[in-house]
This record gives structure tokens, C-alpha cells and sequence, in this order.
């Protein structure tokens, strides 16, 4: 099969794994940003975005790796698979094991620093969804590698949908029973906690649920450390743990700052760190690409690092990455009176930042595929050196500006720091491991994108209702596919069912 399209067929299903996740995620935005409308109700929103802040650092840490480090040795032929899926699996139990007990022992210390509302007891459920997303990193990885995708969407979705069932049972449902007498010990106990600790309980309900669900892949387990597989492994994953966890503070960290360093009430800036999270889920259809882009792209990547072409195929690569994320970009910002609606209104005043976040992450996609070279290159270090330059970015642009920017200087840090990210990683790429990418292309690409978003700008400006903007934001869409079928023609009347567009 032409490994194009092979990527392109399972980036589909992990893309409509994506989407269907982040999709009905979405559907808990315009309900919970509805539900949550008044100023405490603003502020418990970003009380739980800034615990999944601290959910999402936990995560790179205490998997140190080991996802990148399984593709890379699975890959090898001399490397004994089940080995390697017992001892990968075997430490990450060990850790999440001492995690977990560590949490739940200084729930309370923990729950004081972060400032939080509510019991303790809420960090230990927190402890629970980080334990098991790391020991499910490697049935998942496992899936990815044997090029299952469909089970791996089947496992995803239905475990976003047991979330979402839980989230409206807690948040609607239990609230009407209390009021209507219901004794019930389980019902007065929920009726006991804030919207944050049953938001946490309800992801604690789905992480379980999605492990039951990873039964088939846990039955192949056994608890075995190979220590000479375990060392290599480590050495080669070990600087993953600071390249994620410098990259997942360049993307998470701003709402933590926001939090601590903007000049006002702690209550008011949290509201701030709501207003500024709801928004950057705007970003939905960019995040959405490049998830399920990664998700087929590194084991893809990894298995045809051996092939000549392959500098080759990585350049076609990243030319429709592009393509795809202008579209996105377009899709987005061509239509925000429509995709406004998936927040309350009472968020609706940070819809300014959108745009710059927007391409923030475009700059973060293509850095992704850049990096490459100095994973299949065995030269991690260099990632360690790039996401260190991007993170002091991001702080140093936080910890100057938001005193008098607010989210604003947030937005722009992310900016930046991506934009700096893409382009030693493409310079430092080109040294060490040449790939023929049509820079000229892709610049031209992303810029025509700009001028399509300024002219949707420039005819909005003076006439205002949300039925011109969609009718220019349509008009504009249109002209923008017809021009990439224009200048991609060549390779577009080659493919199946498209080339039928071009007789």
C-alpha cells in the first residue's frame, strides 16, 4: 500500500476517533459554560481547568516517555515484542502504584497549594486519573502499532461517552432528585460535593471503564522486568520526560500564570482562567488534526525511516499537513459566529484571542513534524535544547506581560514560543538530517490562508449581522478549495474519487 495513503487511511480513524472525543467533549462546554454562567460558577470552571493543567504535567511525568520509547524499540527486528510490552508496562504499574499512594497521603498539602475549593480528597481521585492513563499508555500504544485504529476509537469514544454520561447525571440530574427528597446515601453524598470534585469523580468513572474496556490487551501482561531492555529503553526515553514536560507547560502553564499574576482578586482571576480556556477550545478543529495526525504519525514515521524515500515522504508529509491546517484555520475563523455558540456568553469576551491561538498551534503541528528527524537520528537531546528555548519563551512572555496584557499576553507567548520551536527545529532538522520540504510552498500556503481570514475581516467590518458573516465566510471556504484543487491538480487527479472532479 502507498504509504500516504496508509497514513492518511489511519490518520482518518484515529481523526474520527478525535473528533467523535473532542466532539461530545464539546458537547459538555456549551453545557457546563451554560450551567456554570454566574461569576462562582465562572470561577469553578477555571478551578477545574487549572487541575487538568496539573493532570496533563502529571502525565508526561510519570510516563516518562515510555510511548515514544515502545515505538522506537517495537520497530527494531532483534526486539523481542512481548518483552518489551511486559517491561514497559511492568514499570509503569510500579510508578503509578507509588503515585498514587503518594497523592492520596499529602492530599491535603496538595490540595492547600493549589488553592483549590472543596475536600482533599478530590486529589486523591485526581492521583486516580493520572495512575491509570499511564498504565494504559502502552495497551494504547500497542493498538497504534499493530495499526488497530478502529479498536482504538471504539475504546476512545466510549470512554469520552461514560464521561459525559456521568458529567450529566452529576451536574443535572443529581441536583433535581435532592430538591425532589431524595434520601438516597449515594445521591446526598454527591449532593455534597462542588461541580470540580464531580467533574474529577466522573473522569475517575471513565478512566476505569476504559481500562475494562483494555481487558483483551492487559490479558497479555505479565508482570516481568527485562533490567538491559529497561536501561536502553530509558536512556533513549529519559530525555522525553523534559521535552514533554517543557512542551506541556508551553501549552498549559498560561493558565496557571494567569491564576497567580494577574493584578486582581484570586476569585476574578480565575474567572479570567475560565473566560481564557473555554476560548482556547475554539481551537478545536487545529488540536483535532494534529491529535489524530500524532497518533498515526509516529509509529508511521518511525516505520519508514528506513525506507530512501523516506525524506522524500516526509516532505509530502508535511506539504497536506499544511493544506489540512489551513482549512482548519479557515474553518474556524471564517464561521466563529457560528462556533461562538459552543460557549456561554458569559465567555464570549476572549473570542479575540482565537485567531492568534489558531495559528499558535499551526506553528506547534508543523513543529511536530519537524521533529522527527532527531527522534528517528537518536539525537534527543536536541529536543530537549528546542522545548527548553520554547518554554523560557513562554515564561518569560507570561511572567512580563500578563500584569498588564492579561490573556492577551498569554495568547501571544504561545505564539511565539511555537513560532521559535518550528523554526530551530527546522534549521537544527536540516543540518542533521536533510528533508526536501517546499518551504517556498508552505509559507505562500499559510499566508493565502491569512489573506482569506483579512478579507472575511474586511467584509464584516461595517455590516455586522451573523448571517453576512456566514454567507462571506461560505463564499471565501468555497474559493479557498477550488484554489488548492487548482494548484494541487496534478497530485489530486490521481486519487481515487477525487480525480472525478477534474473531468
Amino acid at each position: 500500500m502507498n504509504p500516504l495513503r496508509k497514513l492518511a487511511g489511519e490518520t482518518l480513524w484515529y481523526g474520527m476517533s478525535s473528533i467523535g472525543v473532542r466532539f461530545l467533549n464539546y458537547l459538555l462546554t456549551p453545557l457546563l459554560t451554560y450551567l456554570m454562567h454566574d461569576a462562582s460558577g465562572v470561577r469553578d470552571y477555571g478551578d477545574y481547568s487549572l487541575v487538568y493543567v496539573w493532570i496533563a504535567l502529571c502525565n508526561i511525568i510519570f510516563t516518562y516517555g515510555l510511548e515514544t520509547g515502545y515505538f522506537r524499540f517495537v520497530s527494531k527486528k532483534e526486539t523481542n515484542k512481548k518483552n518489551l510490552f511486559n517491561t514497559t508496562l511492568s514499570s509503569l504499574v510500579l510508578s503509578s502504584i507509588a503515585l498514587f499512594l503518594t497523592i492520596y497521603l499529602f492530599r491535603e498539602s496538595i490540595n492547600n497549594a493549589l488553592g483549590l475549593n472543596g475536600s482533599a480528597i478530590y486529589m486523591a481521585w485526581v492521583g486516580a486519573i493520572i495512575s491509570l492513563d499511564a498504565v494504559n499508555t502502552i495497551p494504547f500504544a500497542q493498538l497504534r502499532h499493530e495499526g488497530r485504529p478502529k479498536r482504538y476509537a471504539f475504546i476512545k469514544v466510549g470512554g469520552v461517552l461514560i464521561n459525559i454520561l456521568g458529567v450529566v447525571v452529576f451536574m443535572v440530574f443529581v441536583p433535581k432528585w435532592i430538591e425532589n427528597g431524595n434520601n438516597n446515601f449515594l445521591i446526598q453524598y454527591l449532593g455534597k460535593q462542588n461541580s470540580v470534585g464531580l467533574l474529577i469523580l466522573s473522569n475517575v468513572i471513565q478512566n476505569i471503564v476504559v481500562t475494562l474496556l483494555l481487558w483483551k490487551e492487559w490479558k497479555q501482561w505479565k508482570f516481568k522486568i527485562d533490567r538491559k531492555l529497561w536501561l536502553d529503553i530509558m536512556r533513549y526515553s529519559s530525555p522525553m520526560i523534559i521535552i514533554g514536560l517543557a512542551g506541556m507547560i508551553n501549552e498549559v502553564m498560561d493558565r496557571q500564570l494567569l491564576s497567580s499574576l494577574l493584578p486582581m482578586s484570586p476569585d476574578d482571576a480565575k474567572r479570567i482562567v475560565g473566560i481564557y480556556s473555554a476560548n482556547y477550545k475554539l481551537a478545536i478543529f487545529i488540536t483535532l488534526f494534529i491529535q489524530a495526525f500524532r497518533m498515526a504519525a509516529e509509529p508511521f514515521f518511525f516505520q519508514q525511516a528506513q525506507d530512501k524515500n523516506a525524506p522524500k515522504i516526509y516532505a509530502n508529509v508535511m506539504k497536506w499537513f499544511v493544506i489540512t491546517m489551513c482549512f482548519a484555520f479557515l474553518f474556524t475563523l471564517l464561521f466563529i459566529d457560528l462556533w461562538k455558540y459552543l460557549i456561554g456568553s458569559s465567555y464570549r469576551s476572549g473570542l479575540p484571542i482565537v485567531p492568534i491561538l489558531l495559528m499558535a498551534n499551526i506553528f506547534l503541528g508543523i513543529y511536530y513534524n519537524l521533529s522527527i528527524w532527531y527522534k528517528i537520528t537518536d539525537q534527543m537531546r536536541m529536543g530537549i535544547y528546542i522545548t527548553l528555548v520554547g518554554m523560557t519563551v513562554t515564561l518569560l512572555g507570561n511572567f512580563i506581560f500578563i500584569p498588564y496584557f492579561g490573556m492577551y499576553a498569554s495568547a501571544y507567548s504561545t505564539l511565539f514560543c511555537y513560532g521559535l520551536m518550528m523554526l530551530i527545529a527546522y534549521f537544527l532538522g536540516q543540518k542533521y538530517y536533510p528533508i526536501p520540504y517546499n518551504v517556498k510552498k508552505i509559507i505562500a500556503l499559510l499566508i493565502t490562508a491569512l489573506l482569506f481570514y483579512g478579507v472575511h475581516l474586511l467584509l464584516t467590518y461595517w455590516i455586522k449581522p451573523d448571517w453576512w458573516s456566514l454567507l462571506v465566510g461560505v463564499v471565501l471556504f468555497l474559493l479557498f478549495t477550488r484554489f488548492i484543487l487548482k494548484i494541487e491538480k496534478r497530485f489530486l487527479s490521481q486519487v481515487p474519487y477525487l480525480n472525478k472532479v477534474y473531468k
